[in-house]
């Protein structure tokens, strides 16, 4: 009972201290245990979000021409499949409409609302009440990320035609509810849908076929094996077609932002219990030499260092635990902004729910490392005698060097009195000096992030492994389409024309998506970090991911698979990529004509300096437009992917500027304040000699600057050179090796000025003190 008055007491003493203190560990806890629920609870949480909308493990849309029964036969006897079903859907290959700022290509899965269903049954999020003649249904995303409210127009564009619809409702759906899978599902009232039908040719007759799985996690497997049995039958058949979804697939790409976000979340988190640590490392130390007279009197009358040292280490305890515990409160006033964020992420609606071990895991890390360094930082209080504690801690030799002395030292007097301060604490000034250094960085790091997400996206696209030409013209296959690339590059404004395709390949078992083309030097985003890009007819390029799944590297041989054939290529780069999970490989048009003959390409990338896009799309119509297919705007495609990476990213990096300043602020009041107070009695001389208060808080600031200006600088160079090698290791788990985001040293030197401003700003008003000191309040204390 003795210690924990004693802990109480040194807590009252010093309110204000430990009022900072409380807030450091409150921020702390508060990060930290929003970035721990939502790292621990996404994945739970697209699992529940299947269950409850019974959406299906696995989903294949096949064209109605080629369906055989046997193909429902195959998915029903399947190990693990505990049910199955079959609906007529239409399947829109390529289709475009506004998405967010810009417009979105993808292909369209519409389906019939008022169609009977035991699987993936739509759940309504919100429905007008009166129902129309051209009504849609569209995935919540729509209204979270894509800025649609209900009763909105809709336009669906598909082979140039457009379709006009009215937004009646948005769904819930895991499989097909985002941007970033490359499908989307829409839903028609049942008189909308057999008109659309009728107004679209036989291809888009299709198929979806669901499936349940005991298992949801062997879906995967199951799409592999399916796929290889329907592609195998399907090989002398024109026009056939089949894709596939599984749920485990869906989820990670769903969950890769999100979890990185809270994964950055965390790391900031990190940065602040490492602030508080320093913190308290200060005022443990500050709190034993300014109560040494206390700590020799309480050894004179018998308490043991022992026992002083647990009330140290008690009084540290009380504060983490109530701020930890106020902070973790305080995390689920919070969660909204942040279910929000995933909610726009995922298309669905985050449900917090109360983890009240995740709530004991972050109060438990912060307390555990409060008690550690204050432990480390007091357990000199037993080394003190009591008389030397009872002398203010002075040891008979007790001699420090007079660095700059006033007499042999010229300049201006202040400044000079100004560095001899700093020189003096040195302790205070590494504390500072660390904290700053750790702030500047991570204000670097999130405006770095910010400004190639929200700003100069050219690197953050890259990441995808998107080629950055300004639009792709989708080829009939009865074209030729050498001739219309060359008429194309002929064309004004045209920089160049490529062909680039993706297909879908096998490597070693391994579903790989494949990039083809004639010339890899001849693109603008090179992912291979390691090697190069396939030149000849024998080689491939394998992403870093596939490169550790089969274990096979530069200078092997792996054998590719194309439809029914399967050739040897020599591995002759390492590349990396985000987009389809990193499952992504590369080789020559003569490369893949190995393994297809007849293989001519589908896809013009064409480059444009001069004219809009939608300028020369009308041009390219006009002269060739019985040649194309689609045409697809790159530019506004990837501008209406990525606006739901900027608000998350956006959301981030204010939080992250708040709490620097709120940091910045505190540690500056927390030490000039205690200054003051232990340097009382100069201040006051130094008034009776005729300094004014200007001149001595002009001290003081210019006394930090020094440390603040190293610390800043040091903050500054760590983030340009560090930013990119920590978001690398961030986002290896999505398939990024080595990042290049764009890094201005114009924003590192604003962002560096900007903090050393606020330094001197904030410790101007804080030596306001000063004013309230007087040498006669001094003689008559």
């Amino acid at each position: 009972m003795k210690i924990l008055n004693l802990a109480l007491a040194n807590i009252r003493k010093g309110k204000s201290a430990t009022a900072s203190l409380f807030i450091f560990v409150l921020v702390a806890s508060l990060l930290l245990n929003i970035g721990l629920m939502v790292v621990t609870q996404v994945n739970p949480f697209f699992d529940d979000k299947v269950d409850q909308l019974k959406d299906p493990h696995a989903m294949f849309v096949i064209n109605k021409e080629s369906y055989h029964p046997s193909r429902s036969e195959y998915l029903e006897d399947y190990q693990g499949v505990t049910e199955t079903e079959k609906e007529d859907v239409i399947h829109m290959e390529n289709s475009t409409y506004k998405y967010g700022n810009g417009e979105l290509n993808s292909s369209a899965v519409i389906f019939n609302a008022d169609g009977e269903r035991n699987i993936g049954a739509p759940r309504f999020i919100e429905k007008l009440d009166s129902p129309g003649t051209n009504d849609i249904f569209v995935p919540y995303s729509f209204k979270t990320d894509g800025g649609y409210q209900l009763g909105d127009q809709f336009t669906l564009t598909s082979q140039n035609k457009d379709y006009e619809y009215r937004i009646s409702g948005f769904f819930e759906t895991t499989m097909m509810g985002t941007n970033n899978i490359g499908v989307m599902k829409f839903m028609l009232p049942e008189t909308t849908y057999r008109k659309l039908a009728s107004e679209l040719d036989n291809r888009s007759e299709a198929l979806l076929l669901s499936v349940i799985m005991e298992d949801k996690t062997e879906s995967s497997q199951l799409s592999n094996d399916f796929m290889k049995e329907v592609q195998l039958s399907q090989k002398d058949e024109a026009g056939a077609y089949i894709f596939g979804l599984d749920i485990e697939m869906v989820k990670n790409v769903n969950t890769l932002t999100i979890n990185i976000v809270a994964t950055i979340l965390v790391a900031f988190a990190a940065i602040i219990v490492l602030v508080s640590l320093i913190v308290i490392r200060f005022r443990v130390s500050n709190n034993i030499e300014d109560g040494m007279g206390n700590i020799g009197a309480l050894k004179a009358i018998g308490y043991t260092s022992g026992q002083i040292l647990l009330s140290i280490i008690l009084q540290f305890i009380l504060i983490a635990l109530c701020a930890s515990g106020v902070g973790v409160v305080l995390s689920y006033g919070l969660m909204p902004l942040f279910g929000n964020i995933i909610s726009s992420l995922s298309g669905l609606i985050w449900v917090q729910k109360l983890d009240i071990f995740i709530n004991l895991v972050s109060i438990v890390l912060i307390v555990f490392s409060v008690v550690i360094v204050t432990l480390f930082s007091a357990y000199r209080v037993r080394k003190i005698l009591p008389v030397a504690a009872l002398r203010g801690g002075i040891q008979t030799h007790s001699f420090k060097k007079n660095y700059f002395p006033l007499e042999k030292t010229g300049g201006d007097l202040h400044f000079v009195l100004a560095i001899k301060s700093t020189l003096a604490n040195a302790k205070q000034n590494m504390m500072i000096l660390l904290i700053v250094i750790a702030l500047t960085f991570a204000t670097v790091f999130s405006a770095v992030l910010y400004y190639n997400i929200g700003s100069d996206k050219t690197a953050f696209v890259n990441i995808f492994g998107a080629e950055p030409a300004n639009l792709m013209i989708t080829v009939k296959a009865d074209a030729d389409i050498k001739e219309l690339l060359h008429n194309i590059q002929q064309m004004d404004h045209v920089q160049k024309v490529n062909i680039f395709d993706l297909i879908e390949t096998k490597i070693e078992d391994q579903i790989v998506y494949t990039n083809i083309t004639d010339h890899y030097n001849q693109l603008e985003n090179n992912i291979v970090y390691e090697g190069r890009q396939p030149k000849h007819e024998n080689e491939i390029a394998l992403s870093w991911v596939v490169s550790e799944q089969i274990n096979k590297g530069i200078g092997d041989m792996v054998e590719l698979e194309y439809g029914t054939e399967t050739s040897s290529f020599l591995v002759t780069g390492i590349s990396q990529s985000i987009g389809n999970l990193g499952q992504v490989a590369a080789v020559t048009m003569e490369g893949i004509q190995r393994l297809q003959s007849d293989y001519t390409g589908t896809s013009l990338y064409v480059y444009l300096d001069g004219i809009s896009n939608k300028d020369f799309v009308k041009n390219v119509q006009n002269q060739y437009g019985e040649q194309i297919i689609e045409t697809l705007d790159i530019d506004e495609n990837i501008e209406s992917q990525t606006g739901m990476y900027t608000a998350a990213v956006l959301a981030l990096m204010l939080l992250v500027l708040l709490i620097t300043i709120l940091v910045v602020v505190l540690i500056l009041y927390l030490v000039i304040r205690t200054m003051i107070i232990k340097r009382k009695k100069e201040f006051g001389v130094m008034k009776a000699l005729g300094y004014s208060t200007l001149q001595l808080m002009n001290q003081i600031s210019i006394s930090f600057l020094p440390v603040i200006t190293i610390g800043v600088a040091l903050g500054g160079v760590l983030g340009y050179f560090f930013t990119n090698p920590m978001l690398s290791v961030l986002l290896s788990g999505a398939g990024v090796k080595r990042l290049e985001f764009t890094i201005h040293l114009p924003i590192i030197i604003l962002i560096c000025s900007s903090i050393l401003i606020l330094a001197y700003i904030v410790s101007l008003l804080v030596s306001r003190r000063i004013k309230a000191i007087s040498a006669y309040a001094l003689m008559t204390e």
